[in-house]
């Protein structure tokens, strides 16, 4: 009997380490981390195709801002506007997530 009791309880500990693992882990594969880190490197790939500096020096101010932006997108290449899409969605995607997370904390408040 003394073999069960010392078997449940590494089994137990065994369970424990992997359930306090995946906890540690959770953040880190989450719906937000993986939007977050596609932002990131689409942010990224954006900055090694243009010259993001120069598009912003020879930025019009006020409403002619978005005519530029959309006539600088149409005229770019297909990986940079590929990229900006990326990112926009998943800064979207990542938003969503960090609401949802803040209104569920208070929700248990």
């Amino acid at each position: 009997m003394m073999n069960n009791v010392s078997t449940e309880s590494n089994i137990e500990s065994v369970v424990m380490r992997r359930v306090h693992a995946a906890h540690l882990l959770r953040p880190l594969v989450s719906g937000g981390a993986i939007a977050l880190t596609i932002f990131v490197f689409a942010l990224w790939g954006i900055g090694r195709e243009v010259w993001v500096a120069r598009v912003f020096e020879n930025a019009p101010h006020g409403f002619a801002f978005l005519r530029y932006s959309l006539f600088a997108f149409e005229h770019t290449r297909v990986v940079v506007q590929a990229l900006c899409i990326a990112a926009f969605f998943s800064m979207l995607w990542f938003f969503r997530d960090l609401f949802r997370a803040v209104a569920l904390t208070f929700q248990r408040a």
